[in-house]
């Protein structure tokens, strides 16, 4: 990476949750390069929201106004030569497409995605369709080998919830829940450092072998169902992802001005300020 300021470094390690600085550090990786990304522009956002007729979540909107989208890669050195091995992606408000809008092919009568759907349920939630009950964008095509998705869910009375969903579909077209929150997904796609399909761990079949591989050199208990949310949640109680998703329009603050007090009335009050003492070290 790049040298860089202190304010940017301060704005990367932020924005990374502090994995930029531990990838740099690591033995064997080399090459971790952020694309830093201008924050979208509110009117943007507002385009956004009326041409697909849904409000996006207040984490993901307050996430485009820090920045517009989020790319971010390493690589691993193998004798002389260097392969990229993690990324993590995040597209961009303009990127944010609807699936299943569309037929897949250009041939007539072709089907749609919503054609290939089924009513199936293997989960305890009710899976996402490509039909009117759901609207569902793309988060990050995952290098070819599934899509992470932000699903919004529609009543039967046809009206748009407001909660949304983050869910993983592979490359057979089958849907696997990831978690509720934008926030919450990008806390995993952070502390699974980008590695190459870690959404699998979602999936009931799980990560391939090779995959085990690399997880046990860069993150060895990543795979493992029963430790992931342990390690994810230690991992957090030492950050706080709300100061990274945190919106640029701050609500001012009204100081309210305390009526005078006589000069003998003060007496046998305590004070409200604090003196600041050096600390003794």
């Amino acid at each position: 990476m790049e040298e860089k300021n202190g304010s940017t470094k301060t704005y990367l390690e932020t924005l990374t949750l502090g994995v930029s600085k531990l990838l740099e550090t690591s033995p064997g990786v080399t090459d971790v390069n952020f694309r830093e990304k201008q924050p979208a522009e509110r009117h943007m956002i507002v385009s956004w929201e009326l041409k697909n007729k849904c409000m996006l979540p207040e984490d993901l909107k307050n996430f485009y106004l820090m920045t517009d989208g989020f790319h971010m890669t390493w690589s691993v050195k193998f004798d002389d030569y260097s392969i990229q091995l993690g990324s993590m992606v995040i597209n961009s408000i303009s990127k944010l497409n609807r699936l299943g809008s569309s037929s897949m092919y250009s041939l007539p009568n072709a089907p749609s995605l919503a054609d290939l759907d089924d009513d199936i349920e293997e989960q305890e939630r009710e899976k996402p369709h490509f039909d009117s009950r759901n609207l569902i964008f793309e988060l990050d095509s995952c290098n070819g080998y599934g899509k992470v998705c932000l699903v919004y869910k529609v009543s039967k009375a046809g009206v748009l919830l407001p909660d949304t969903e983050i869910w993983f579909l592979d490359r057979a077209l089958y849907w696997h829940f990831i978690t509720d929150t934008f926030t919450a997904y990008y806390r995993l796609l952070i502390t699974h450092l980008g590695l190459p399909q870690w959404q699998y761990t979602f999936t009931s079949y799980g990560v391939s072998p090779q995959t085990k591989q690399w997880f046990n050199m860069y993150k060895p208990v990543t795979f493992n169902p029963v430790l992931l949310s342990e390690e994810t949640e230690a991992f957090l109680n030492n950050l706080d992802p709300s100061k990274v998703f945190k919106s640029k329009c701050k609500t001012p603050v009204i100081k309210k001005k305390l009526p005078a007090q006589p000069p003998g009335s003060q007496k046998g009050h305590t004070s409200t300020v604090t003196s600041k003492r050096p600390t003794r070290k």
